[in-house]
């Protein structure tokens, strides 16, 4: 049974106590580690008749030297990510589930890749769409099926106050690369009014919509495929994220709760609601059958660096007067 550690007890950290619970007997939660007393107590308290051997602690590298987790996952504020993937890794984790996105500047991301693969660590993002129905239709039943043939353009888009470029731009971002599945060459952005001079991450790790930017972007893939990202701005309705696929042979139109494919003058449609939520605690599951049988994460590191090029290029964009920037960005800045 793989032991499993919780980084980070609150709202999202449930969710991933609760894919360990999902994971039967293949995994056991053993420890849970936040800063906050109080949230560790009401997370012992919900979890400790399921798993009896469940300790807390408020010091993540005490715990990871006296539990020795087989797993750990990390759900800390999106710019405190690094150090505790990279303490889980020196740890020996054999599987490490990180939220996103990845990292909110490249030197952190860079340093957690390194890390991850000098310990031999599975690293695994939480880009949860990968596991909703509705958008696994989408790739592998009509995009990976060759139902809209070769995919030529993408559009994706959402709204909102939440519409913030780190904070859920990022699952807008993978989602782009995942059904383009490149790597992306080059970048282009303008950043919504106001944040002009918005040259590197200056968030606090996903609360306040007023620390982030909303941007529109334009990204060039090495396989040809276009794609536009919309993203707010913050002031305008929130809905359902919407993406649109034009194809050689059709469009596919995608929602948080269906699928419509547009091809030889007709139209059909799927309907697949899964909240993300719901989906969280199966991407956790994914990541404890992988380290315990084998396989790849539907979510990798690299996957998470492709969005954290992409977050960083439009940043740099912007700073050049939203001119064209080539992707690898150079390190060292």
């Amino acid at each position: 049974m793989l032991r499993v550690a919780v980084i980070g007890c609150r709202g999202i950290g449930g969710y991933h106590a609760q894919g360990v619970a999902a994971a039967g007997d293949a995994a056991e939660l053993v420890a849970g580690c936040d800063l906050s007393e109080e949230l560790l107590t009401e997370f012992r308290d919900q979890w400790k008749d399921r798993f009896p051997n469940l300790s807390t602690y408020t010091d993540y590298q005490e715990m990871l030297n006296v539990s020795r987790p087989d797993i750990v996952t990390v759900a800390t504020g999106d710019h405190q990510h690094a150090f505790a993937v990279i303490a889980a890794a020196e740890a020996g984790a054999k599987g490490i589930f990180c939220e996103k996105p990845l990292a909110t500047n490249l030197a952190d991301a860079d340093r957690m890749l390194e890390a991850v693969d000098q310990h031999g660590a599975l690293l695994s993002i939480d880009h949860t769409r990968r596991w909703m129905p509705v958008w696994r239709h989408a790739r592998e039943q009509v995009i990976d099926a060759g139902v809209i043939g070769d995919v030529v353009t993408i559009i994706g888009a959402f709204g909102g106050p939440r519409a913030m470029l780190f904070r859920n731009g990022t699952h807008i971002l993978d989602t782009i690369c995942w059904f383009a599945d490149s790597d992306p060459e080059w970048v282009m952005a303008d950043l919504e009014e106001g944040y002009q001079d918005y040259t590197e991450y200056r968030g606090d790790g996903g609360h306040l919509p007023e620390t982030e930017p909303a941007a529109q972007g334009y990204i060039h893939f090495a396989n040809g495929v276009r794609a536009f990202y919309s993203g707010g701005p913050k002031n305008t309705a929130a809905g359902d994220v919407k993406f649109t696929v034009e194809g050689t042979l059709g469009t596919m139109l995608v929602s948080e709760s269906s699928v419509i494919v547009e091809k030889d003058g007709e139209t059909s449609r799927i309907d697949l609601p899964n909240p993300m939520a719901k989906a969280i605690p199966v991407a956790l599951c994914d990541l404890i059958d992988v380290v315990a049988n084998g396989g790849t994460p539907r979510s990798t590191g690299g996957d998470g660096m492709r969005v954290v090029e992409i977050l960083i290029g439009f940043l740099e964009s912007q700073r050049q007067g939203n001119n064209r920037v080539q992707l690898p960005l150079p390190r060292g800045r």
